[in-house]
């Protein structure tokens, strides 16, 4: 059976049996608290499960474990704000008829000598049962939490908290080995400063001993690591600012880093929005990224948004429900929801699949969700439409899609709307993709508008497309859809042929 082990040894399952009994694309409301040593979040999921959406997520930034690496204890401050938060999340966990939260507290609760005292005194007066975790569980609920984003992650997890920093092995959809450190910007915080860096060494030193320097890439949990890589999108001028899958590399680690220390703090958090209590980590937290980078020697680094709460999901999902793509998985769930038939999507997908001769599976995937999600937009004001659809999926909350696939799905579906891009708004994020990857996209935007319109039911019910590439693309009619084959139908079959470069012809 699946379950979470506490540092008592005990099993808990989040979500009890509920979970694994629902449809196995259905989610019922489950919520998780995730009390940190600096951060103490509610997260209400819902939607498909094995791409579920974030119905509620509230943060309150408690500081638990400040000072505790000097004292032994929480911060009574810490206390205060946590026990208040707990009671709130307590409350709207009642008020949206969740019960019970699953809460899972991490290192300032399991090390700090009155850490059961909090426990404690949360289930008296809240309800709420804290599930205290050690180290090496909450690396695998981290890791796990990448894998429900990235289905096929391969390399090295690396979740930093306030005390604490773990790593784990993630591959062919497991975890494999993991390892806690106390590594955690709170914890550096009591460390001398002509001392911190053969500090920080020491211990990546042992890391590496124990989880080897082979990996290729290292995948980031946590929020100081999130806030580095918005400094880093910031120093760069990047044109999205979607955290979740931001890649970079070892050498723009290293620019940023020094850029980071070039520049007024206080400047920068106004600036790209970070908080207070976030940001004076910053500093010590750039100092463990830029060793990590240089033992580990990864050739690239993304970041992740998923982690322990994520983790907690897909500790409960069936193999077979860990096997679907979370991507479509989403599209369909947001097809069922907004569309104005449902079921549609994979009609058109089929029916526009012969232009797409050679598609690779990465492609197809893409336009299988593009398909799925091209008619979801369609409450948006007409004037406004294209450039809706394309700023949704962009930002949208999806898994397994990287910056340059967000770009092309959205792109595909603003031309779904809309035969020209010029003077677009978005065009700053085209510079994503390369020229092939900008008209790639275009031609399958111009068919789903072409096909979305061609037949109300199913496209296939009133003819067929034949592609001979370089030539012709030929629209097969049947009686239905010679009568269906009107101007608006002919102009847009026609301007798809022109972006293809082809003769059309319908016979």
């Amino acid at each position: 059976m699946n379950g979470v082990r506490t540092t008592s040894g005990t099993m808990i399952e989040p979500f009890g049996a509920k979970f694994r009994k629902l449809p196995k694309r259905a989610l019922k409301r489950v919520g998780v608290v995730d009390v940190g040593s600096n951060s103490i979040r509610l997260v209400v999921f819902d939607g498909a499960a094995r791409s579920p959406a974030y119905f509620y997520n509230e943060k309150v930034m408690a500081g638990l474990g400040q000072d505790m690496a000097r004292t032994g204890k929480l911060n009574p401050k810490g206390i205060e704000r946590g026990f208040s938060a707990l009671a709130r999340f307590a409350a709207l966990g009642r008020s949206m008829n969740i019960e019970p939260l699953t809460c899972v507290a991490t290192a300032a609760v399991r090390e700090a000598a009155d850490g059961p005292d909090f426990q404690h005194r949360v289930e008296r007066e809240t309800g709420l049962k804290l599930h205290v975790i050690d180290g090496e569980e909450e690396a695998r609920l981290s890791a796990q939490g990448v894998l429900l984003g990235w289905p096929d992650a391969r390399g090295l997890v690396c979740d930093i908290g306030g005390n604490s920093m773990e790593l784990a092995e993630v591959a062919d959809g497991k975890v494999g080995r993991r390892v806690t450190s106390q590594l955690g910007p709170f914890r550096l915080q009591q460390i001398d400063s002509d001392k911190l860096r053969n500090h920080i060494s020491g211990i990546l030193g042992q890391l590496a001993e124990e989880m080897g320097t082979h990996h290729e890439r290292i995948y980031l949990v946590g929020g100081s690591w999130r806030a580095i890589a918005r400094l880093d999108m910031e120093r760069l001028n990047y044109p999205m600012t979607v955290l979740h899958e931001y890649r970079m590399t070892p050498e723009t680690v290293a620019d940023t880093i020094a850029w980071i220390g070039k520049h007024d703090l206080n400047t920068l958090r106004g600036t790209v929005g970070i908080s207070s209590s976030r940001i004076e980590l910053v500093p010590l937290a750039s100092h463990v990224l830029s060793q990590l980078v240089e033992v580990f020697a990864p050739k690239e680094l993304f970041i992740s948004s998923y982690g322990i709460r994520e983790g907690l999901l897909y500790e409960h999902m069936s193999a077979e429900l860990r096997r679907r793509d979370p991507l479509i998985e989403a599209a369909r769930f947001t097809e069922k929801q907004m569309s104005r038939m449902p079921g549609f999507g994979k009609k058109l997908y089929h029916f526009l699949l012969p232009l797409f001769p050679d598609i690779s599976p990465e492609r197809d995937r893409l336009m299988r969700a593009a398909c799925l999600l091209h008619d979801t937009a369609w409450r948006a004001h007409p004037d406004y439409r294209a450039e809706a659809c394309f700023d949704n999926v962009t930002r949208a909350n999806m898994a397994a899609l990287s910056h340059p696939e967000r770009i092309y799905l959205g792109l595909a579906l603003l031309h779904r709307y809309k035969n020209n891009r010029a003077q677009s708004q978005m065009a700053p994020l085209f510079d994503l993709l390369d020229e092939a990857e900008i008209l790639s996209a275009e031609i399958l935007g111009k068919a789903m508008r072409f096909g979305a319109m061609f037949a109300i039911d199913d496209p296939a019910d009133a003819g067929t497309l034949q592609l001979t590439p370089g030539k012709s693309l030929e629209l097969r009619l049947t009686k239905t859809g010679r009568e269906l084959m009107g101007e608006v139908a002919q102009s847009r079959f026609q301007s798809l042929c022109k972006s293809m470069n082809v003769e059309g012809i319908l016979s």
